[in-house]
């Protein structure tokens, strides 16, 4: 993780990739869990016996459960000294470019693309998110991610 000691620190970064999180494990539990909480029960992401026999031979994670993993990746890759809150502003793209099988392992490179401040004391950053899974070139998802942080020090 890394830690910035206020605003201009980061802003400092801009066109840059800041970070590049930690690998982490999509299991059948996860996918059933976003498919229970959001009602997407598609067999291609929570019946692995007939998955087996589908297009990608095994139960793949929902798109957007790869993509809400950018909360947790962001939270993990870096912080700014004095911010109360930070929330997610929307999405300006976002791209689901390859299947994630169960089991894969996932990443996130983060490039900061632009920095604007927002009254009265807060920043908005948008984000080049790229999720990666690990041993494939192509990249899972790539999105371009808007968040707002408040009560740090510019």
């Amino acid at each position: 993780m890394k830690t910035f000691a206020n605003y201009a620190e980061l802003a400092a970064l801009q066109g840059q990739e800041v970070a590049v999180t930690g690998w982490r494990t999509v299991t059948q539990q996860h996918i059933d869990l976003f498919g229970q909480a959001t009602g997407d029960q598609q067999w291609i992401h929570v019946d692995p016996v007939r998955a087996a026999a589908g297009p990608f031979g095994t139960t793949v994670a929902h798109g957007f459960f790869t993509l809400s993993l950018l909360a947790s990746f962001m939270e993990e890759a870096f912080r700014i000294k004095g911010v109360d809150m930070a929330v997610n502003y929307g999405l300006n793209k976002v791209r689901f470019t390859a299947p994630v099988p169960v089991g894969s392992r996932l990443r996130a490179r983060l490039v900061l693309l632009e920095v604007q401040p927002v009254a009265p004391s807060g920043l908005q950053m948008t984000w080049q998110a790229t999720i990666e899974r690990e041993g494939q070139d192509k990249p899972v998802c790539v999105a371009e991610s808007l968040t707002r942080v408040y009560g740090g020090s510019g």
